[in-house]
């Protein structure tokens, strides 16, 4: 069993940055590999970024590539999103999430664990 907690979200301006945090309770943490995900008023959940739980490899979505950094550190068991030059479209709540498959820590629906989200409103 798993539980995160996010935090770190909150306003910021269009260009700014934020980091999320993500603290996780449970043995086996450093087993699963862990995620970002978000979710937009009206709009679907989406994948944001991934480690591995090695932290050796990482995903990101396009959208976010070159100003977001997902990173871990298993012996806190905390994993964190550092997000620069935010843009409006930024505007969402931020889910961490744990997955015990590397390969299917993309896919919402595979996901094991959630955390209830932290929100980032990103102004214009």
């Amino acid at each position: 069993q798993v539980q995160l907690v996010e935090s770190g979200g909150g306003l910021v301006q269009a260009g700014g940055s934020l980091r999320l945090s993500c603290a996780a309770s449970g043995r086996t943490f450093s087993t699963y590999a862990m995620g970002w995900f978000r979710q937009a008023p009206g709009k679907e959940r989406e994948f944001v970024a991934a480690i591995r739980w090695s932290g050796g490899s990482t995903l990101y979505a396009d959208s976010v590539k070159g100003r977001f950094t997902i990173s871990r550190d298993n012996a806190k068991n905390m994993v964190y999103l550092q997000m620069n030059s935010l843009k409006p479209e930024d505007t969402a709540v931020y889910y961490c999430a744990a997955d015990r498959t590397w390969n299917t820590v993309v896919t919402t629906s595979a996901i094991d664990y959630w955390g209830k989200g932290t929100l980032v409103t990103v102004s214009s």
